[in-house]
């Protein structure tokens, strides 16, 4: 086994928000100090992070002046430039103020809708000016508890006029940049817009700009819906729409636990790192996680370097698992290299499989073997080969 040290090379990135969490809960006080993004930034880097990102809110106070702005991102900057941590991804806050509790972009009220893009339009300027190459869009708050207050096509066309206006705006700019849509299924609102990867794809091909536009999945906003986040990443990749991952932890169906990565559904998790290491994906390895309110501060940090520990050694696990020679045979007898020829030969068409005949009853006996494939894979993850 490797020291599984992170380094920058592992593009393993934090958003302020997550070793910033304060241990804040709907029955809970904040039980940790407000975090200095400066030290966010140093101890990333200590811990062999390669990014940070963060939404404007985390980094700008709200009400800032504007010689307070320019006083926090020199620090900041400075920060970055010391350390060598990029910000490869921003975000923006369209969730917390009481202005957004009916949502950002899809709000009822046209003045709030206007606002929240002044918002989204300046914290896109701020993220180009640090280097940032992907935009995040999370509408935690567009969505709805009743179907009487929202109509729901209408805020598909608000939503739609809103990717187009930003997409517009980037290119008029000149920037290098493109948008992820973070989909998740409910929680804040009881029911929110482009609940998953598949409904986020589907609508961004109706978008003016769909080439700018891809996903950013999150581990725990699938399996909150019972869906296999590997599965939902597979088909992100496949329409070549993953522009940024969030990763984390789950356990059911539940609200979202947002635990260290590897601390949820580890088997899902161990398919994923196998799926990602394979597929060439290049972007960061973003986790969006919250150390429990159990911790202390030593705690946060702790986690923090549990969240990508897990993810080294799940990425080892990996890489023995698909060498093994015991492996191979048992993935041939699985007949899984057999799906990835094409079901037609060069030139074939539909008369050449209405003239073929199928013995169904062999067939029919025909055993595919996943039960000692997954088997394999189990012990891989334990440790047991």
């Amino acid at each position: 086994m490797s020291d599984l040290r992170p380094t920058p090379e592992d593009r393993f990135s934090f958003g302020l928000w997550t070793v910033g969490w304060r241990g804040v809960n709907t029955f809970g006080d904040p039980v940790r100090p407000v975090l200095d993004p400066v030290d966010a930034v140093h101890r990333l880097a200590d811990l062999g992070a390669y990014g940070v990102t963060f939404h404007d809110d985390d980094l700008i106070p709200p009400g800032s002046t504007p010689a307070e702005r320019e006083a926090i991102l020199r620090r900041f900057r400075g920060a970055l430039d010391a350390t060598g941590v990029r910000v490869p991804m921003v975000t923006t806050n369209l969730f917390s103020h009481p202005v957004f509790r009916d949502g950002g972009f899809t709000s009822n009220s046209r003045d709030v809708r206007r606002y929240a893009l002044r918002k989204v339009v300046r914290n896109i300027d701020l993220a180009v000016s640090l280097g940032a190459r992907t935009f995040v869009c999370w509408g935690g708050q567009d969505g709805a508890e009743t179907e009487a207050g929202k109509d729901q096509q209408a805020a598909l066309d608000r939503l739609r006029e809103a990717f187009d206006l930003l997409c517009a705006y980037v290119l008029d700019q000149g920037y290098d940049l493109r948008f992820a849509i973070e989909p998740k299924p409910n929680e804040p609102r009881g029911d929110v817009l482009l609940p998953t990867v598949g409904h986020a794809l589907a609508f961004i091909e109706r978008l003016a700009h769909p080439d700018m536009v891809g996903v950013n999945p999150e581990v725990g906003h699938e399996q909150m819906a019972g869906l296999n986040f590997a599965h939902g990443v597979a088909q992100a990749l496949w329409a070549g729409k993953l522009l940024h991952i969030d990763l984390n932890g789950q356990r059911g169906v539940k609200y979202d636990q947002d635990l260290r990565f590897g601390a949820g559904d580890l088997k899902e998790a161990f398919f994923l790192v196998d799926l990602l290491e394979r597929s060439g994906y290049e972007g960061p390895r973003h986790f969006d996680f919250k150390p429990p309110r159990t911790e202390d501060v030593s705690g946060v940090w702790e986690s923090a370097a549990g969240c990508m520990r897990n993810y080294l050694l799940l990425k080892e696990r990996a890489a023995a698992f698909r060498a093994d020679p015991e492996v191979v045979t048992a993935l041939a007898e699985a007949r899984v290299p057999e799906l990835s020829e094409p079901t037609l030969s060069p030139g074939e068409g539909v008369a050449d499989l209405l003239g073929e005949e199928l013995d169904l009853e062999e067939a029919g006996r025909r055993g595919y073997h996943f039960e000692r494939l997954d088997q394999l894979a189990l012990e891989h993850l334990l440790g047991a080969r």
